[in-house]
């Protein structure tokens, strides 16, 4: 192979070129596997509401909700025109991680040597996690390739040299197709910056441009900034290189500190979110190094391993003081800023997962130094393997995350129960307002019914689910309704659940008070209920609570049993009941 360094760029070819394409085919290959789902969950289905919507009405609601977001739907805009399929949806998301296992491999070639890079890229390629969020038609994939290709533009921004200046990239000897020379026996291989020549504006920029780009797919790509000052620290550059890597920081922060401000006053999207704790980090270690301990226990030592060589030399950017800032300074950031404001979620670091093969590719590259007198094609051949082995290992959690029941909902469920029970002209409630995600996402299952609640649909009023009418106009329309269907989240037909919104109360207190359940369809993030309203004797039995044979159900006591229908051979609906 030989490592073309210029001005502006590098090249890749032979080998090298082998070892970064083919990780990004490998991804691809794994990622399209079973990426129709036949269904899409809550947060996809916002990005396919959203990005329907004309750009004016994008922008409007970015002024009250998912300015976080805002880049990403403003791409998927164009996408989702073309062909608006669940499929379609994905495939950015699986064409950024197939970049990203090239980019991580890239780093591997830049860094160290092409079969390095060739495992790097591999092992990243059959993670699961990583497999997961390819298929995720959310920016979080997107944001991974960002963050990647950020590393490999500051490891270049870094590196940056003249004709007639040296620098080493640490591929080795000639006979590995270097066009540059080879690092000392047993030193940390890299970066050199010992003799560079004046950096120029232009590499730092691009760097800046790229993460302030990624920075506006997701604020928290933000901490990537740091992973790359600690890797500064670690190798202890010249001043001069200080000063170009934090222009460029400087001008990203420019970009995320308006962000930051829009996205803090809509922070009651993520209130759910809880402060982390000991499960937490063990599921984001299972997360990057493999959920199965057959693949965790080797991968965690031979990350062990290759932090035992010397990180780097000064003046040099190695391969393991580039890739351990980049695994851990991002989510221990986030963790411990979530201790005391809540805002971590392992999705919003995948990006830094990329750090942890490499350095399984530089542990592994220690013990090829060992088998030199082994032919040349062998080694790399030999870690190929090891990465099959891994992918055979894991293969049934990637199996198993292909199955639309291994996410939080499946809306497309939703809206086929709803299109087998509800008639034409059937008024349905949706209890709290944001359940009528199902009915915004797959809207055939829910043709025909009225939506009695909803005043003005999303796209007009600038929200996610719409604006709902006042308390009164609520009580005047279901006052002249024998029954009614409520599609509910789970949680919102528990006894003790009380919604904080006054529309929400009266929703949930008028079904309650003035109607009675009948059937109830339960599929996995929503329960679809038949309410009818309560004749004079019920109404009589419920003033007289307290009878035997009285059950609770849905926070209110009722004499009539309500109908459970988990599968398709559910009984048929009850017909409408006459007004007393």
């Amino acid at each position: 192979m030989t490592v073309k360094c210029s001005r502006g760029a590098f090249a890749f070819t032979g080998a090298g070129a082998v070892a970064v394409g083919v990780p990004g085919v490998v991804m691809f290959a794994v990622g399209l596997w079973g990426i129709d789902r036949g269904g899409m969950w809550r947060d996809e289905a916002v990005t396919f509401q959203v990005a329907r919507r004309s750009l004016p009405q994008i922008w409007h609601l970015l002024h009250s909700v998912d300015a976080v977001h805002g880049l990403y739907y403003l791409l998927m805009h164009p996408v989702v025109a073309v062909h608006s399929g669940e499929v379609a949806l994905r495939l950015p998301s699986l064409c950024a991680a197939a970049v990203t296992a090239s980019l991580v491999a890239a780093l591997g070639v830049r860094l160290a040597r092409p079969r390095v890079g060739l495992w790097a890229g591999l092992l990243y390629a059959v993670t699961p996690m990583v497999g997961h969020f390819a298929q995720e038609g959310r920016s979080y994939a997107l944001v991974a390739a960002g963050g990647a290709g950020g590393t490999l533009l500051f490891v270049r921004a870094v590196g940056g040299w003249s004709p007639g200046r040296g620098v080493s990239v640490g591929c080795g000897s000639m006979r590995a197709g270097c066009a540059v020379p080879r690092a000392p026996e047993g030193a940390p291989v890299g970066v050199s910056t010992q003799f560079p020549a004046p950096l120029e504006a232009t590499g730092w920029g691009v760097y800046g441009g790229v993460v302030g780009c990624t920075v506006l797919l997701h604020e928290m790509a933000v901490f990537v900034l740091l992973a790359h000052g600690c890797a500064l620290v670690l190798a202890r550059v010249p001043r001069r290189v200080w000063w170009g890597w934090g222009r460029a920081a400087g001008g990203v922060m420019l970009v995320v500190v308006p962000l930051g401000l829009v996205s803090s006053g809509q922070a009651g999207q993520v209130a759910w979110l809880e402060p982390p704790g000991g499960g937490a980090v063990e599921g984001l270690l299972r997360g990057f190094a493999g959920p199965t301990l057959p693949v965790l226990g080797p991968y965690l030592l031979l990350i062990v391993l290759a932090l035992c060589a010397p990180l780097a030399r000064r003046g040099e950017l190695s391969l393991p003081a580039v890739a351990l800032p980049l695994l851990l300074v991002p989510p221990a950031t986030l963790l411990a800023v979530s201790r005391h404001w809540p805002l971590f979620d392992d999705r919003y670091v995948l990006y830094a997962l990329a750090g942890a093969p490499l350095l399984a590719g530089a542990a592994a590259r220690l013990w090829g130094r060992r088998t030199r007198h082994v032919d040349a094609y062998a080694v790399p051949c030999l870690g190929v393997v090891g990465v099959a082995l891994v992918f055979v290992a894991q293969l049934p959690v990637l199996r198993a995350d292909r199955d639309p029941e291994r996410r939080p909902d499946n809306l497309a469920a939703v809206s086929a129960a709803a299109a087998r029970r509800m008639d034409h002209g059937d008024p349905v409630l949706f209890l709290p307002a944001l359940a009528r995600r199902a009915a915004v996402a797959y809207p055939k299952g829910f043709r025909g019914a009225a939506d009695i609640a909803l005043r003005e649909p999303g796209p007009v009023s600038g929200t996610l689910y719409g604006r709902e009418t006042g308390p009164g106009e609520l009580r005047r329309r279901l006052a002249g309704l024998d029954r009614v269907w409520v599609v509910a989240e789970p949680y919102a037909l528990r006894p003790g659940w009380y919604p904080p919104a006054p529309a929400e109360q009266v929703k949930l207190a008028l079904v309650r008070e003035q109607f009675v359940p009948r059937a109830e369809f339960v599929r996995k993030g929503s329960v679809i209920r038949l309410y009818v309203r309560k004749t004079s004797a019920e109404a009589e039995a419920e003033a007289g609570a307290g009878a035997a044979g009285v059950r609770s159900v849905g926070g209110r006591r009722t004499c009539r049993p309500v109908t459970r229908c988990r599968g398709r051979g559910a009984p048929p609906v009850p017909p409408r009941p006459a007004r007393p």
